[in-house]
């Protein structure tokens, strides 16, 4: 669904996907990839079971898709993904498998392993299936050019951490495709991929990101995305989550660093209630 484009400052505004079913981006992909599937008949209402591989937002709405449909739902992920992630899923019946901390690589191993041993599996391939950049290119990124023009808003930048990658790449294809002189601002946590703190970004892999494509690249540590998710918290009223913290805070370097003339627009990815 449409989610509102909200000022957070003069120069900074925020796409808020908490208003999405389950409270996240993701809802968007799932919806994109399940309708393909239940329009080219690999998803059979009642009979096919659901499988993938997530850090938590994924899985969520993958299990609520599921449960609407009557369908089974297995959801791999590292164990140190949040609690409230699992009890959500859990509450649309999902079943869990856990690999080891931050082990996204596993993860998705395993779930190979699994579709290899049961071949009436769906899986979404979120990290490889190019539906997860035509989804943003036709969502999300329209969306934001469309609501920035009908409020009169010069957009000047873009800046979202990258999971699979595929919000980043479709808004950076509908950029290219119309020829929008919008810069691409990756953000990524300062610490690696086996250590950092910024659930949904950063998975060991860049996946369908291609970084060479990327204006720039802001580094954020988790502890600063951490307080900046509190700080919003407190300062806005919107519980948001880390990556949406983390996001906040490299669009605010980068408007101190490049002192754009327009505005930027990031990613509020989903809501805080799940980091509790």
């Amino acid at each position: 669904m449409m989610t509102p484009l909200i000022k957070i400052t003069d120069r900074l505004y925020g796409k808020l996907e908490t208003y999405q079913p389950t409270g996240s981006v993701k809802d968007r992909l799932v919806k994109h990839l399940v309708d393909d599937g239940l329009k080219t008949g690999k998803i059979i209402p009642g009979k096919t079971k659901f499988i993938e591989a997530t850090s938590g937002n994924t899985g969520i709405s993958l299990s609520s898709c599921a449960a609407k449909l009557g369908c089974e739902c297995t959801i791999i992920m590292p164990r140190n993904m949040s609690k409230q992630r699992k009890q959500m899923m859990k509450s649309f019946g999902s079943s869990i498998v856990e690999t080891e901390d931050n082990d996204f690589l596993g993860a998705i191993s395993i779930r190979d392993r699994m579709i290899l041993d049961c071949p009436d599996y769906w899986c979404p391939y979120q990290f490889k299936n190019p539906l997860n950049v035509e989804c943003h290119f036709k969502t999300t990124a329209e969306e934001i050019c469309n609501q920035a023009t009908d409020n009169e808003l010069e957009w000047t930048g873009f800046v979202h951490g990258a999971g699979t990658g595929g919000t980043m790449m479709g808004v950076k294809k509908y950029l290219d495709q119309y020829n929008l002189d919008v810069s691409c601002v990756l953000t990524v946590p300062f610490e690696d991929s086996s250590s950092h703190g910024i659930q949904g970004i950063n998975d060991g892999k860049d996946f369908l990101l291609n970084r060479h494509l990327m204006d720039e690249i802001i580094e954020v540590k988790t502890e600063d995305a951490i307080k900046k998710m509190k700080k919003f918290a407190l300062e806005a009223g919107l519980l948001v989550g880390i990556s949406s913290g983390a996001n906040l805070c490299a669009a605010e370097t980068y408007i101190r660093k490049f002192n754009p003339k327009g505005i930027i627009i990031t990613m509020l990815c989903d809501r805080g209630e799940r980091y509790l």
